[in-house]
């Protein structure tokens, strides 16, 4: 599959999310709330001003399924609507081939599948051979950076990959 491609119909949601998690549950609701299409691309972005959150944006297909979900949106349940991308890093969520990218896969497979366009190794100067196992953990949320979608991947047991972000981590000083 590859190249995701985030249009200039695009909009931003800020409904006041105070972590990721939320985020992800925000851009999930949409999805189903408004059916977005699969070729929908759906990111979390961390606003660092005044008044820290995580915004979500989407990214359609068409400028006719933009105006529509704007206006679905216009009724404010969801939070502030503006036009465009807060930024262009943001964490995709949402996005073709997403679905598909569970349970162990190789990267090629994970190429093939889904919009991701590479996959990184922390650490790695190279890139993974295509045919290195991946355990997605049913969670992969790849990044924008230069215009590509990258999943950071780190090593696990057994020659193995994961996606740098874990599913479910422990929240910062759980311990004490």
């Amino acid at each position: 599959m590859g190249a995701a491609v985030v249009t200039a119909y695009a909009l931003t949601v800020d409904a006041d999310a105070r972590d990721l998690r939320a985020a992800d549950h925000l851009l999930h609701a949409l999805a189903d709330r408004l059916a977005l299409p699969g070729d929908t691309v759906g990111c979390t972005h961390l606003v660092r001003d005044g008044r820290p959150r995580v915004v979500v944006s989407l990214s359609l297909p068409s400028a006719p399924l933009l105006d529509t979900v704007r206006e679905r949106l216009a009724a404010g349940e969801y939070g502030a609507v503006s036009a465009g991308l807060p930024d262009p890093s943001g964490r995709a969520v949402l996005y073709p081939g997403a679905s598909r990218l569970t349970g162990t896969l190789t990267v090629a497979e994970v190429l093939e599948r889904s919009a991701i366009d590479r996959v990184t190794v922390l650490g790695s100067p190279l890139p993974p051979e295509p045919d290195t196992r991946m355990v997605t953990r049913d969670h992969v949320r790849p990044q924008w950076q230069g215009g590509a979608l990258v999943l950071a991947a780190t090593p696990a047991l057994g020659d193995t990959l994961v996606p740098f972000e874990a599913p479910d981590p422990t929240p910062c000083c759980a311990d004490h």
